[in-house]
């Protein structure tokens, strides 16, 4: 080791000791997976905790699954399968509405997230040692657990009305998860909207934008073989109609591998190009 000298005012050179080197800045800010694990977790039971305390943030979860099953088959019902033959109908509508639940209730973790950052929350959280990317992703696990609770209302309330398993319960189950892999890869997008606009009304706004089209556009309410040729290419392309289809097929029996596979298709895809920009995004936001 070198030892450095200086001059005194007198011309006597004096020895000067290096400083302590510091450990390497390189080695901070990596986290084993062990440790990111445990963030999520610990942030997973924040969130929870968080609606334990405020149980109102459960009524879209809870009361949109009836709400939606009800006014649906009754409405629409009888004008699609014929004036009382609603039941009819149910099959047909309730595994399309699994897809419209994990859509609606993505929609909240935008909003959610924008709000957050209002509050000061998010700010708090990137001062810790954390994984920037674990507090999005445990926002995004508390989210799966209420569209869990929407799906299962809304297979209740499909029961009720009439709903007929005709393939088996592991079918069920089959299209259960499949409603939530895509609805999961769709709350990247509203995250990013949440992080994008500058308040919860902006990505409310927005959001609808995107639902609208989306939503009716598809083959969740209705067949599309009578929509204009224009409009049924569109559907044929969108994802709530692959989802919606893949669902009908496996609940009430048909061909499922060419919907099935577009879904999780479409999940890779809106997963792999919106989670690196919203947590790219989540770092830089100020």
């Amino acid at each position: 080791m070198s030892t450095a000298t200086t001059t005194t005012t007198t011309g006597a050179a004096v020895p000067v000791e290096p400083r302590a080197q510091g450990p390497a800045p390189a080695a901070e800010g990596r986290i084993g997976l062990r440790a990111n694990l445990r963030h999520i977790g610990a942030l997973v039971r924040r969130n929870a905790l968080q609606i334990k305390q405020d149980p109102e943030s459960m009524f879209d979860a809870v009361l949109m699954p009836i709400i939606f099953t009800l006014l649906f088959v009754y409405v629409f019902g009888g004008a699609i399968s014929g004036k009382g033959n609603q039941q009819a109908y149910v099959n047909y509508v309730v595994p399309g509405l699994m897809a419209m639940m994990g859509m609606n209730i993505a929609m909240a973790v935008g909003t959610g997230i924008n709000d957050d950052f209002k509050k000061g929350v998010m700010d708090r959280f990137r001062t810790m040692p954390i994984a920037r990317s674990s507090v999005l992703i445990a926002k995004i696990v508390v989210e799966v657990g209420r569209m869990l609770v929407a799906t299962t209302i809304l297979l209740g309330m499909g029961f009720l009305l009439g709903l007929e398993i005709r393939t088996s319960v592991l079918d069920l189950f089959a299209a259960v998860g499949l409603s939530v892999v895509f609805g999961a890869s769709l709350m990247w997008i509203f995250i990013l909207l949440g992080l994008t606009m500058k308040t919860a009304q902006a990505v409310q706004g927005m959001a609808m934008l995107v639902l609208m089209p989306l939503q009716f556009g598809s083959s969740i309410f209705a067949p599309t073989s009578s929509m204009p040729g224009w409009l049924e290419t569109f559907t044929d392309y969108n994802p709530l109609s692959n989802l919606a289809d893949a669902a009908r097929n496996l609940i009430n029996g048909g061909p499922v591998a060419d919907s099935v596979w577009m879904t999780l298709g479409w999940a890779v895809v809106i997963t792999l190009v919106t989670a690196p920009l919203a947590v790219s995004k989540f770092r830089r936001k100020t």
